[in-house]
């Protein structure tokens, strides 16, 4: 069985599923937009679930697979932490295409360069960075006239950085406008709509969010 993420966003060809599109979530009995929810498939055959942990544990508390597939269906004992790691490659996937097409500054000094005058949509900031140049970093944000439409993301670890920008140590990056950003982020968001368990919005309060929208 394979989970299949789907975010209308994230696809930049052309696309079988019209925007807009809602299909039945086989956990909740809800009818939900397929922008938030998964695709878990057999074969042809695909049942949606909404893509939340706790959605997702009840579906498999709920036998909802064997129900949809109308057969048995032996799951995986880590099918939600497997499936919390596809979203989270996904995202960070998104962010090495960013960088290779050059929207993403990393190295404090350019991030605040970037922050000074670039076209910045995203500040990431490492899992655990230290507070005096996340302090600054937050405070040059604020200086920026567009300052409360930019995404601070604190979701990804140093390491996990560094794998996807191809350099060491990276603790802050900047991210330009663009469309590959668009899709990191969104692809950050759903994570962070995974982790929180609401499918509508991802944690907005600035001391948990991993994704945080500073409007």
């Amino acid at each position: 069985m394979l989970a299949r993420p789907h975010d209308n966003v994230l696809d930049l060809g052309p696309r079988k599923i019209a925007r807009g599109t809602q299909r039945f979530c086989a956990a909740t009995g809800a009818v939900k937009p397929i922008d938030e929810m998964i695709r878990f498939v057999i074969g042809a055959d695909g049942i949606w679930i909404t893509a939340t942990r706790d959605a997702l544990r009840a579906a498999i508390a709920r036998k909802a697979f064997a129900r949809g597939f109308k057969r048995d269906v032996r799951l995986a004992a880590e099918l939600v932490e497997t499936t919390e790691r596809m979203i989270e490659r996904a995202a960070l996937d998104a962010l090495a295409i960013c960088h290779k097409a050059g929207k993403v500054a990393t190295g404090f000094a350019r991030v605040e360069a970037a922050l000074a005058r670039g076209p910045v949509v995203g500040l990431l900031n490492a899992a655990g960075a230290g507070s005096d140049g996340t302090r600054k970093l937050a405070a040059a944000l604020h200086r920026r006239a567009d300052g409360v439409e930019i995404i601070v993301v604190d979701t990804f670890t140093s390491a996990q950085l560094d794998l996807a920008l191809g350099r060491p140590n990276v603790v802050h990056a900047a991210l330009l406008a663009g469309p590959e950003s668009k899709t990191f982020l969104a692809r950050t968001a759903r994570l962070a709509r995974f982790r929180a368990g609401s499918p509508s919005e991802g944690r907005r309060d600035s001391k948990s969010a991993d994704v945080q929208s500073r409007k």
